[in-house]
């Protein structure tokens, strides 16, 4: 499976007003394949949305490169294309919603590009579907909740039908339920409509979702597997500054104050109530 992002040593400084410098990015070398769910977890400051500019030529290395889809981001004639492969959606929905309809915000892109009528009402429809907002077509984006709000942002962006699209805290700023409502749909463009999904992330329990978790730390990838490999290294996330997913963080605590030697590898709330029915049984009848 070939690539359809891949970083070489990339590096990238801020320069502040007053001349100094600081290490966003420190030699981060990634590779992230066509079709692929990858989280990319760290704690602020870790450099994990820096990195996701790279990818949509937001901001170019000042060391090393990025590729999209083989394209080099530090080629400005490049840019267009670059774009149109691998799109994002940003933390508040509202920066990204500009029209007062919602089919004509999905549509915004598309009149631009000069597509012909009846191929923006096409992708317009199958883009608002897709999300769950079609219904909601004819709204005013400023009357829905941050969720439906997100999912209008979301759709714009596949109405561009691009192969890869990158989710920069898409969450942040929701309630429980607008999180899992965008979850779902980040979960179906990538199951169902084979898109490559990057979601930068704090929350552990959308990072569990992702195939891969990339974890950040001071510019650099600290480590990275499956959500299983990843999360069982408690003690080298919390000094990551990071957390674990409540069920592990439960079963490693246990285990350590009960020397039961337990697995500590569950990723759902039935995982974890399995594990501790099947090892702490035997011990409440003795």
């Amino acid at each position: 499976m070939s690539d359809i992002i891949k970083t070489e040593a990339l590096t990238y400084v801020y320069q502040s007003g007053d001349g100094e410098r600081k290490v966003a990015l420190d030699g981060v070398d990634l590779s992230i394949s066509r079709g692929e769910f990858v989280a990319v977890l760290g704690h602020n400051g870790s450099g994990k949305s820096t990195l996701a500019c790279h990818f949509n030529g937001i901001r170019l290395p000042t060391g090393g490169a990025v590729y999209i889809d083989s394209m080099d981001t530090r080629n400005p004639d490049l840019l267009y294309d670059i774009r149109k492969t691998c799109a994002m959606v940003f933390q508040n929905p509202d920066n990204q919603i500009v029209a007062t309809v919602v089919e004509e915000d999905v549509a915004f892109a598309l009149e631009n590009l000069g597509l012909p009528p009846d191929e923006i009402r096409r992708r317009v429809d199958d883009a608002l579907r897709a999300v769950g907002m079609y219904e909601f077509r004819r709204h005013a984006p400023h009357k829905l909740s941050g969720g439906q709000k997100q999912r209008v942002a979301i759709a714009g962006v596949i109405a561009m039908m691009p192969r890869c699209v990158v989710f920069d805290e898409p969450t942040a700023m929701l309630d429980p339920a607008g999180r899992k409502e965008v979850m779902r749909v980040i979960r179906d463009l990538n199951t169902r409509l084979g898109i490559t999904v990057v979601l930068i992330t704090h929350h552990m329990d959308e990072a569990v979702q992702a195939g891969r978790v990339v974890v950040m730390h001071a510019g650099k990838i600290l480590m990275q597997g499956t959500p299983r490999e990843i999360f069982t290294q408690v003690d080298a996330l919390r000094a990551a500054s990071l957390t674990v997913p409540q069920t592990i963080e439960v079963l490693f605590d246990l285990d350590n104050q009960t020397g039961a030697d337990l697995p500590i590898d569950a990723l759902t709330v039935d995982e974890c109530a399995d594990i501790l029915e099947r090892y702490l049984r035997p011990a409440a009848a003795n």
